[in-house]
């Protein structure tokens, strides 16, 4: 069914897929299509949210276009488009309450409190024991406060076995005692792909007798239209997968990584992967063999495997479909460290398009970027400037996190800076925390566009300011070289909390901000 909607003058749209963040708002100069039926991406919903007061509902995904001011929405299934008021907030409350109510959910302060710390980019594959320890020995010496720290890719033998691969990691019980003492929560990097060349995949494919009784694995892993196990293409090769909705694999899954915490005192875990897009993940085309259509609907399956994490306490996603109201720990996908290109210049629109389609908890990605390519290029030289602002545009939303190390990769001078955003968030902490705790059970963004607070006063367009809650007012600098530039202020009087200074709203202000300022405001009571 193709389904057809022209936009209001002055109308604007945000929804979707966060990895179009870039995008968003769609107005009626847009030219944009995206078959979101095989393309969901990072955070992904059936849904689209109007300034005017509209929204587009829709149970599953669609293909997507705007142009000449009409929208034109293909589905196999019916689409929606309700007017629940004049404003982005009472479309969007109106939607999040009939179709993503909030769970209430409350989760763990040490996310908001402090900054997170990702071995990613310091280690790429090649995680140890001693180089995780140094990392966070370093965290501390230079006066970053201890939190989250995840142990990515690389800690484990074969994908699937999650096991410590001792070589690389001797003694992990004694690793992991000495973060906690440091003062951080572990959590360690996990995907449901299960290698097709290690002992768990021989044996629950296997009818031998030598494994023993092997008839509760006869259903394991996805399976072709054959009843085979399919095997599916990802960024590691060729493994088997996971279906969460089958209680055999739960099983497997939750008895592993609940023996890591059991043996080793694990906190938690970065559930990675299993994305519902055609390019990677829980889709058909990647399987080798046709897949048994009728019984392999990869949203359904990416929404059990998000609620197969969410139920461990620390835990954090990037792909998540139809995730809208479940209270859980969501970060964008890998940024480029550039300035324009899936860089600096997204992290604004992408943060603030997850609060309006029900994701409130959200982490900008790795500080400086965490696209893995930079560590492969032989050339590559970190832009300071660049990292010291993507660290400012971080600080006011509910997480930052880290991964290339500061002090090993910036000069004295920018290292400062970058450990002032992370100071800065910290004394701000209890703000963020408070407005967490509202947004687990009001649904309401955290992070904020100006339009959301304000509407109708023409500020639907600006996406390089945002608001957090009502009262605090976040202008980063995105662009190189950039000493001075224009901050919007909504009605009211702001104060830079650094320095006094007053200015009054309703209108645009030059305001000068060099490297070593962020501005930001506060509304005056």
């Amino acid at each position: 069914m193709i389904y057809e909607y022209k936009l209001l003058e002055g109308e604007c749209f945000w929804g979707a897929s966060t990895l179009d963040g870039v995008y968003n708002p769609y107005t009626e100069n847009s030219d944009f299509t995206r078959d979101f039926r095989i393309w969901p991406r990072n955070q992904t919903m059936p849904f689209l949210v109007s300034n005017k007061g509209r929204y587009i509902w829709s149970e599953t995904m669609f293909n997507f276009t705007i142009k000449d001011g009409v929208m034109t929405l293909e589905s196999d299934d019916e689409i929606t488009m309700t007017v629940a008021g004049t404003t982005l907030r009472e479309a969007y409350m109106d939607a999040m309450k009939k179709h993503f109510p909030f769970d209430g959910v409350r989760l763990p302060d040490k996310f908001f409190t402090s900054a997170q710390y990702n071995t990613w980019m310091e280690f790429d594959y090649h995680q140890n024991q001693k180089g995780i320890l140094e990392y966070a020995h370093a965290i501390v010496d230079n006066g970053y406060e201890p939190g989250i720290l995840m142990i990515d890719e690389g800690w484990h033998k074969r994908y699937g076995e999650w096991e410590f691969d001792l070589y690389k990691f001797p003694d992990p019980k004694a690793m992991t005692d000495e973060l906690h003492e440091l003062g951080f929560k572990v959590l360690l990097w996990v995907t449901p792909y299960v290698s097709p060349d290690g002992y768990d995949y021989v044996k629950s494919i296997s009818t031998a007798s030598w494994w023993g009784d092997t008839t509760g694995n006869k259903d394991r892993f996805v399976r072709n239209a054959k009843g085979e196990v399919a095997l599916f293409k990802w960024w590691n090769g060729y493994s088997a997968m996971l279906d969460f909705r089958k209680p055999n694999d739960f099983d497997y899954l939750d008895k592993k990584l609940k023996k890591l915490m059991d043996d080793y005192g694990i906190d938690g875990f970065k559930f990675d992967g299993a994305n519902p897009s055609a390019a990677g993940g829980y889709h058909p085309r990647n399987m080798v063999n046709g897949p048994a259509r009728e019984d392999h609907d990869p949203y359904a399956m990416n929404i059990a495997w998000n609620e197969f994490g969410r139920r461990y306490e620390y835990h954090e996603f990037k792909d998540t479909y139809k995730g809208g109201g479940k209270n859980g720990i969501q970060r964008l996908a890998d940024r480029n460290h550039k300035w324009v290109g899936d860089g600096i210049d997204t992290i604004i629109p992408s943060t603030i398009l997850q609060g309006l389609i029900g994701h409130p908890f959200i982490c900008p990605d790795m500080i400086g970027g965490g696209s893995w390519a930079y560590n492969v290029m032989p050339d590559f030289k970190v832009d300071e400037e660049l990292f010291v602002r993507m660290a400012q545009v971080s600080v006011f939303c509910p997480m930052m996190q880290f991964s290339w190390a500061p002090w090993r990769v910036l000069s004295e001078k920018s290292q400062k800076l970058v450990h002032a955003a992370a100071m800065l968030h910290k004394s701000v902490s209890a703000e963020i925390l408070e407005l967490v705790r509202e947004s687990e059970v009001s649904g309401e963004p955290i992070v904020r566009s100006l339009e959301y607070n304000d509407p109708g006063k023409g500020y639907q367009l600006i996406v390089d300011q945002y608001m957090v809650g009502r009262d605090i007012l976040v202008a980063p600098v995105i662009t190189p070289e950039t000493y001075v530039r224009d901050v919007v202020f909504p009605e009211g009087v702001w104060v830079d909390p650094e320095n006094g200074k007053e200015y009054q709203g309703g209108m645009t202000h030059k305001v000068e901000c060099p490297i070593e300022k962020l501005p930001w405001f506060r509304r005056k009571k």
